[in-house]
This record gives C-alpha cells, sequence and structure tokens, in this order.
C-alpha cells in the first residue's frame, strides 16, 4: 500500500464515520427528544428514517452511475453539503412535514455519502485492486456508532438535539467536505464522459438476482438485530446487564472481524469470506438455544463477527464477479433490495419479537443460511472485457 492509498482510506475511513454518526445512527439517541419537543410519537420519528432508507435504495443505482462516470470526489463531496442541509432542517423542525422533509434530505445524502457510494469511488479509483481500501474504510468507520452514540448524547445533555443537529452540520462542512474534496483524485475528462454517456446495459440476470438476495437477506437480519438485540437477549433469558453487555460487543466483534479479513481472508475470493459470514449468525442462535441466555455475549460476538465482513462483501464481492467496468452503478442496483430490507426489518422483526419471543431467530437463522444457499447456486459469469474505442 503506497503513501496515497494510505491517505485516501484515512480520509475516507474518517467521512464514513462521520457521515454514518450523523446520519444513520442518529435516531437511536435523538428520536424520543425529538419527539418529546414536538408533542409526536416517536413512531413519526423511525417511520421518516425509514422512508428516508427507502428513498435512498431508489437513489443508489443513479448515485453509481455517476461514481462510474466523474468519480467519487464530487458526488461524496455533495454528500457532505446535503447530509448538512438536512441536519440544519432537522434541527429546525416544528412540525411532521418539516420532518419528513429533512429526513428525505439526509436520505440523499446518505445515498451519496454511505458506504456503496465510498466502495464505487474506490472501484473508480483502483479497479480490481480496492478490496485493501474497501477493507480499510470499513475497518475505520466500523467505529461510527462507538463514537457517534457518546457525541450525540452528550450534545443532548449539554446543548439539546437541536444544536446537536447543528454541530452534526458544521462537522460535514468544516471536516467532511474539505477531506472528500482535496484527498479524492479528480478523474480526467468528466466533463466529457458525462457529455457522451449513454445508459450502460447491466442486465438483470441470476447473478444480479442471487448477489441483491443474498445482501437483502444478510441486512434484514442485520438491520433486525440492531434494532432489537437487547430485548431479544433478555426474550432468551439474559438479564438485563447481560443483553447490554452483548450489544456492547457487536462493534468490537465486527472490527475484529474485519481486521481477519483484512489479515488473513484477503487471501482468498471474497465468495469464501461471504459465505463465512452468513453461517456465524447461526452458530451463534444455536449455542444461545442451547446454553440460554447467559449466552448472550457469545451469541452477540457470532453475529457481529459475521456482519462485520459482510460489510466488506457487499463492496468486494460484486467487484471480483463482475469487475470495475459500471462497477457503481451494479452496487447500486444489488444494493437496492438490501435497502428496503433494512428499513422494513425493526418494524417486521418488532411484531415478529412481539409474537415468537426468542424464537425469532429460528426466522433470522433461516434468512442467513437462505443467504448461504443461494451463494452456493452463484456461478460467476465470465468477467466482461473493457470495451475498446
Amino acid at each position: 500500500m503506497n503513501r496515497s492509498q494510505f491517505s485516501i482510506i484515512i480520509a475516507l475511513g474518517t467521512t464514513q464515520t462521520l457521515a454514518w454518526a450523523s446520519s444513520y445512527y442518529l435516531p437511536a439517541i435523538l428520536a424520543d427528544p425529538i419527539a418529546r419537543d414536538l408533542g409526536i410519537s416517536s413512531s413519526w420519528v423511525f417511520g421518516a428514517f425509514s422512508v428516508s432508507l427507502v428513498l435512498s435504495a431508489l437513489l443508489a443505482p443513479r448515485i453509481g452511475r455517476q461514481i462510474d462516470l466523474v468519480g467519487g470526489r464530487s458526488v461524496l463531496s455533495m454528500s457532505n453539503l446535503v447530509l448538512a442541509a438536512g441536519l440544519v432542517l432537522l434541527g429546525f423542525t416544528t412540525s411532521i412535514p418539516l420532518l419528513i422533509i429533512a429526513w428525505l434530505l439526509l436520505g440523499i445524502g446518505m445515498t451519496a455519502g454511505l458506504y456503496d457510494a465510498a466502495f464505487a469511488a474506490l472501484g473508480r479509483i483502483y479497479g480490481d485492486g480496492a478490496r485493501r481500501s474497501i477493507t480499510g474504510i470499513t475497518l475505520l468507520a466500523g467505529f461510527a456508532s462507538t463514537v457517534g452514540w457518546p457525541l450525540s448524547a452528550l450534545g443532548l445533555e449539554t446543548i439539546g438535539w437541536r444544536n446537536t443537529c447543528f454541530a452534526w452540520a458544521a462537522a460535514h462542512i468544516l471536516i467532511g467536505l474539505p477531506l472528500n474534496w482535496w484527498m479524492l483524485p479528480a478523474v480526467t475528462g468528466a466533463k466529457a464522459a458525462i457529455a457522451t454517456a449513454v445508459k450502460p446495459h447491466v442486465p438483470i440476470d441470476r447473478t444480479v438476482i442471487i448477489l441483491a438476495f443474498v445482501f437483502a437477506a444478510a441486512w434484514t437480519v442485520a438491520g433486525a438485530m440492531a434494532a432489537h438485540l437487547p430485548r431479544l437477549m433478555e426474550a432468551a433469558g439474559a438479564t438485563s446487564t447481560q443483553a447490554v453487555f452483548a450489544g456492547a460487543l457487536i462493534g468490537p466483534a465486527q472490527v475484529a472481524a474485519r481486521i481477519f479479513e483484512a489479515s488473513f481472508l484477503s487471501r482468498y475470493h471474497p465468495m469464501v469470506s461471504t459465505r463465512l459470514a452468513c453461517i456465524t449468525h447461526p452458530i451463534g442462535a444455536a449455542i444461545l438455544a442451547l446454553a440460554g441466555g447467559g449466552a448472550a455475549s457469545v451469541f452477540a460476538v457470532f453475529h457481529g463477527s459475521g456482519n462485520g465482513i459482510l460489510t466488506i462483501a457487499r463492496g468486494t464481492l460484486p467487484l471480483a464477479v463482475f469487475g470495475p467496468e459500471n462497477y457503481g452503478y451494479r452496487l447500486g442496483i444489488i444494493g437496492a433490495p438490501a435497502r428496503m430490507a433494512q428499513a422494513a426489518a425493526p418494524l417486521l422483526f418488532g411484531l415478529l419479537i412481539d409474537a415468537m419471543g426468542a424464537r425469532v431467530l429460528i426466522v433470522s437463522s433461516a434468512l442467513s443460511l437462505a443467504a448461504l444457499l443461494a451463494l452456493f447456486l452463484l456461478k460467476a459469469p465470465p468477467r466482461p472485457q473493457p470495451r475498446t474505442e
């Protein structure tokens, strides 16, 4: 890894941490105080957040295509401006319509500023050699919740939720925007590429459908566990302390798994690490079922490890299968169902937990095993050859 590549990884890892902390992880801390201040149910806040994820799914292919054409510099920099605007509007929100508009803006910013956009930017820069960089930025941004939740909570306690939103907006302008603009290389001939661009022919074939299903199933499980893990561990027999401790282990487990991926699994095809990641959640669920609530931490480590590797695989597996041509566009198409599933999973699994309790892990494990089976059915197509002028 040369110095330039290392600098880009550090810059994107920093801006990804900021983007995740100030958008996706924001409702966990601010939803209740926002709802109390507006005199509404917190369900409105989470509902607006879910709508933003749906919008993000719909826009993802277009954003990916734009990065294929002009690179990630302008798109990721634009995301800082849009996220800042959404956060400012959220800070000024006094009604439900303004709340929804703010989250729609944040949804646009998340499409252009979270992992898929960063992966596409790295694919545009490094082509087939982007795997190490993708792993590097996920390793750094794996601490987004670890950093973001305490900072949002501190802001809530000291300056209130509105000023916390303004502070996150300022961070995008003062930190995120300069890093994305100055550290990412400009793409030569970007204007000409836009002027002569035609929509690429990317067939929705068997391979694309299988990959879309794999990541949708995996992200359904990830979204459900992120929203309900402590409650689910208590339903499995864990004490409140054990459940909270288990939840705290998710982040370190993700980071440890990404280090393992970078140091050991990187010598193998991404298919190997993706298959391994799909089996860890069911293994943890089986241990929890056999040992009871006292094994909540073990379950959390297994689940978090798989989730950490799957985040990398979402970028590296499509790159390995299809190559760098039209990578961002394909990533948007493959990732759209996963974003939809991520939006719906907290509500759906909340209803299932009410009805099934800890047995809902049967459902989540079945989804993970279905994703694993789909990967064994996957046969990579011949790599497309770059067109010559």
